[in-house]
């Protein structure tokens, strides 16, 4: 497999924590700097016609996968153990959604290409675009809280005691909101304390974008 991804990615970070739970490898990985605009070069158009990470290359040289979500479902289908998903119909709907607050509602809302069209389009400065990016982020975890706080299938992390890919949606947006735009999640404690044991798994910490290659020093 190959993996077109950027460090920075959170998108990129979910399928890497995916890969990892599920103990799979990808053969090659290829960087694209958003911050450089690489994504609009067309040989990367080519593999991905939106011009986003991430895209993963299958050993079969069929077309890419694209959109982290669908790699995740992707990845369950074809190696569902360990399993990313509940087996009851409620369950696993109760995951697509709570991942979906994250991959759908919130994430979007704060990417490069986002920021960039804030930036030139509507001439925003810097402290604007910052509460704007500190507002979204928020309001997505804010949202997970009210679910994970109240709801008696939140166990260790946010669905029962194993990780799924509710989790994988959750850390990464916890990630953004902190690393990124210096949010502070106090106020989201049962998002805080499932982030928390994610980070216990080796897949969860070893993928934070800030420890990855071309990562600035921090």
């Amino acid at each position: 497999m190959k993996l077109y991804g950027f460090w920075r990615s959170l998108a990129t970070y979910r399928v890497n924590v995916a890969l990892a739970l599920k103990g799979m490898k990808v053969d090659e990985e290829v960087s694209i700097d958003l911050l450089k605009g690489q994504q609009l070069n067309s040989d990367y158009r080519a593999v991905n016609p939106q011009a986003v990470v991430p895209s993963l290359v299958l050993d079969d040289g069929g077309p890419p996968l694209f959109q982290s979500l669908a790699i995740l479902e992707y990845l369950e289908e074809t190696k569902p153990q360990p399993p990313l998903l509940p087996k009851d119909p409620r369950g696993r709907a109760r995951v697509r959604g709570l991942a979906l607050i994250s991959a759908a509602d919130g994430h979007p809302l704060v990417v490069p290409r986002i920021r960039t069209y804030m930036e030139k389009e509507l001439k925003l400065d810097e402290p604007t675009r910052n509460r704007w990016l500190q507002h979204w982020s928020m309001e997505a975890l804010k949202a997970i809280e009210s679910h994970l706080a109240k709801e008696k299938e939140t166990g260790r992390f946010s669905h029962g005691d194993a990780p799924t890919i509710a989790d994988i949606c959750l850390a990464g947006q916890v990630i953004g909101a902190t690393a990124y735009f210096k949010c502070d999640v106090s106020g989201v404690p049962t998002v805080k304390r499932v982030y928390d044991e994610c980070m216990k798994i080796d897949a969860f910490s070893r993928f934070h974008p800030l420890k990855q290659p071309g990562a600035p020093a921090h």
